[in-house]
């Protein structure tokens, strides 16, 4: 199995806890609220939400994709640090064994925060994944958390 990795960093005008508690504790239940057609809803399978948590996340009729099954691998809510895996679904296709995540909220100076995210895609024996394919999954977790933003804005009592 090999692995490829990538960082991405997005910055934010929320605060760092604020934006944490929306993109990792509220996730479930905020983005079908605010972004149903990516995803429909969150069951939990296993767990009450901490590590070892296996989520089946259903996705809306916008994605090209059914479901993925989502296990927490480590949550910190002090240092606003929170890793999990995709373990199962058609969004691995052929050639991902799972895709392993890695988020850490950092504030800035202004009282800001800026969302550090490695992802790592474990893929099945030698196989390739295109740069298409990691672009898509960029743009992805790109605009929900953007939009998850947006909402986070025109409520800021959420």
């Amino acid at each position: 199995m090999g692995a490829i990795t990538y960082d991405t960093e997005i910055p934010s005008s929320i605060s760092a806890a604020k934006i944490f508690k929306a993109v990792v504790l509220d996730v479930d239940t905020l983005v079908p609220k605010i972004m149903p057609q990516a995803i429909n809803n969150v069951e939990v399978l296993e767990g009450d939400g901490g590590v070892g948590t296996i989520k089946l996340i259903h996705f809306g009729e916008g994605s090209q994709y059914k479901s993925v099954k989502h296990r927490v691998d480590a949550i910190d809510k002090e240092n606003l640090t929170h890793s999990y895996s995709i373990v199962e679904g058609d969004v691995l296709g052929e050639a991902i064994e799972s895709i392993t995540y890695h988020v850490k909220i950092v504030p800035t100076e202004d009282g800001g925060s800026i969302c550090k995210k490695r992802s790592v895609y474990n893929t099945k024996g030698d196989a390739v994944i295109s740069e298409e394919k990691i672009k898509e999954g960029k743009e992805s977790a790109s605009a929900m958390f953007k939009a998850i933003e947006a909402y986070l804005h025109a409520n800021p009592d959420a």
